[in-house]
């Protein structure tokens, strides 16, 4: 008597068959190319530092880098970074699928951005069918097509039977449109703007071989036995085994990477049980247990992961950038620079297609405009971007103005202490991220930066985002502003102030000093509240800052709330400074005595 439910193993490797995973991501990109040295080299689990479990580019069989003796800077092909690692698969009915995947989901591959669910391209078509548009064989080819066709449609193109209404309504939609006039081709081509041609790599050196399916990082290869193979190892109910042909469409449960090239004895008891439990309820259920190959392609790879395998031993891995709209800007140190390029490409490939411009700042900030020196390494050389921060639009050209990202949380932080009566004059505007954002909240903005582009930028946003009429733009020196605002009729309305210009922001403060020198000491003004922000790489940054403030100030005892915003380098914080504007120091006789 036979029973059911039967697992082999397939050993042999003749012709592969493709089986794709369902689709995660669909990364299109390319890599420039330059003629390297390969070798195949197998990675064994011996290796000074072994992977215990999960992809790695130090696993598998791979293709390997020969690095030349000078050490040389070398752009990788993508194919240099494809790893091949052997699993070991169930076949099953894709009815069953589902359902076993649930139950041995512990068992399953589990690694990141991979489906532990494979499928066999045109396996869902019925061997029955699958024989009549096969060509060589019996009712392939040509005749094999018509009789097809005969059973799709109930005759072939070309009879001349009169169709069925179904079909013959299909017929006259495929020559007439919805008016009931007939479609002409030509008439439609000339009425319609010709279509733009893509434009081919002109120079493309390597010819990369497209990968079939949606999904361009991972692939399965099914490995086929000979017909004189067998590779039977077992069978699951220990009966005698008899092999029947696979009907209706089939999909792969990935087993884990430590069942790879284990037999059905080897398996564990669990995925016995469950498969024994499936194959008593029916018949004609069968497994197989089955080898196959899983491929990972360059666009698999994390960034860190690349980048740890090109750059050579003991260099650190550069992981973090600033993202300024399409811009990675990045700030690598003298060892990384040799391989700059290799970094760039890198980054710009794998945060595609929102990063298209890869910077890297050659030299601290020294001009009076706070503008930064950028080296384009990748991407496009356009350093004019759009920047979006809580909801508000900002125009921004790296090459003539300053910005930074991560300043972004401290500015909220600012604006969630403004009110609506607040008016805030802000001295270092630059394009305006705090003093637009400021203007949805407050009163009314003064914004001031000596930068002409920055003013230029600044009033460009405050018409883009439509607050125009809430924002008073200057374009002066920060002292010079301080004192002619003061000087102004708008001084009693004045509550807050920022200056936000860490390097220089605190030797500003001598010109508040002064500011109702010529108005009578007991009249009643609003003193405003002072955000100043500075440097410090003293061992008690806060101690250092605040003296500095003293300094400038002329005045002992000022009451000053001090908060860390963040560590810029090692050793040098960046700190936030508020304070009520003394009325000593707004009311002090600042004349010379001789």
């Amino acid at each position: 008597m036979k029973t059911a439910g039967s697992i082999f193993l397939r050993t042999h490797f003749p012709t592969p068959t493709k089986l794709l995973f369902l689709p995660l991501t669909n990364p299109k990109h390319s890599l420039s190319l330059i003629p390297i040295s390969i070798s195949f080299t197998r990675f064994s689990s011996t290796s000074p530092n072994p992977i215990l479990y999960g992809p790695s580019l130090h696993k598998g069989t791979a293709p390997m880098l020969q690095r030349p003796q000078n050490d040389a800077l070398l752009t990788l092909r993508e194919d240099a970074f494809t790893r091949v690692f052997h699993l070991s698969a169930l076949r099953v009915p894709s009815a069953h699928c589902s359902a076993l995947e649930t139950r041995l989901r512990g068992h399953l591959l589990n690694w990141p951005r991979v489906r532990n669910i494979a499928r066999v391209p045109g396996d869902d078509l019925d061997p029955d069918l699958a024989s009549l548009v096969t060509s060589g064989e019996s009712g392939g080819g040509e005749e094999g097509h018509v009789s097809l066709q005969r059973r799709i449609y109930g005759q072939a193109e070309g009879d001349s039977d009169i169709l069925s209404p179904v079909l013959y309504r299909e017929k006259l939609a495929r020559r007439f449109n919805t008016h009931g006039f007939m479609k002409f081709r030509n008439l439609a081509k000339i009425s319609r703007p010709p279509k733009r041609k893509k434009k081919k790599k002109e120079d493309e050196e390597v010819k990369v071989e497209r990968r079939t399916g949606k999904n361009d990082f991972a692939t399965v290869e099914l490995v086929e036995e000979d017909d004189n193979g067998g590779g039977i190892l077992g069978n699951l109910v220990e009966e005698e085994f008899g092999r029947e042909k696979w009907r209706g469409s089939t999909r792969l449960l990935l087993l884990d990477e430590r069942y790879a090239g284990c037999g059905v004895q080897d398996l564990p008891e669990a995925i016995k049980a469950v498969l024994k439990e499936y194959a008593e309820k029916s018949a004609n259920l069968t497994f197989e247990l089955v080898r196959c190959k899983l491929t990972l392609f360059y666009d698999y790879w994390q960034m860190n992961e690349i980048l740890e395998v090109l750059l050579p031993d003991g260099v650190v891995v550069p992981s973090a950038f600033e993202t300024v709209g399409h811009i990675a800007h990045l700030n690598l140190r003298e060892e990384h620079l040799p391989y700059k390029t290799l970094i760039a490409k890198v980054v710009l490939d794998k945060n595609k297609p929102k990063i298209q411009t890869v910077v890297n700042k050659i030299d601290s900030i020294h001009n009076e405009y706070r503008t930064m020196q950028l080296e384009v390494l990748a991407g496009n050389h356009s350093l004019v971007t759009t920047v979006v921060e809580n909801g508000i639009r900002f125009q921004v050209d790296l090459a003539t103005v300053y910005w930074s990202s991560r300043l972004a949380t401290e500015r909220q932080r600012l604006l969630s202490g403004f009110t609506r009566k607040d008016v805030v004059c802000d001295v270092f505007s630059g394009v305006g991220p705090l003093a637009i954002s400021a203007a949805k909240i407050v009163k009314h903005v003064f914004a001031n930066d000596l930068n002409p582009f920055a003013v230029e930028y600044l009033e460009r946003n405050s018409v883009l985002n439509k607050l125009e009429r809430k924002i008073e733009v200057f374009n002066m020196d920060g002292r010079r502003f301080i004192k002619a605002m003061y000087a102004s009729d708008k001084a009693q309305s004045i509550t807050q102030v920022v200056m936000n210009l860490p390097n220089e922001a605190a030797e500003f403060l001598d010109a508040f000093r002064g500011i109702y020198k010529d108005r009578p000491k007991d009249m009643e003004c609003n003193l405003p509240t002072i955000h100043v922000y500075g440097f410090s790489k003293a061992q008690d940054p806060e101690f250092d800052f605040h003296e500095r403030i003293r300094i400038a100030l002329l005045e002992v005892a000022v009451n000053v709330e001090m908060r860390r915003v963040r560590l810029v380098a090692p050793g040098k914080w960046m700190l936030c400074a508020s304070f009520v504007l003394p009325r000593s120091v707004a009311f002090a006789n600042t004349a010379i005595v001789t």
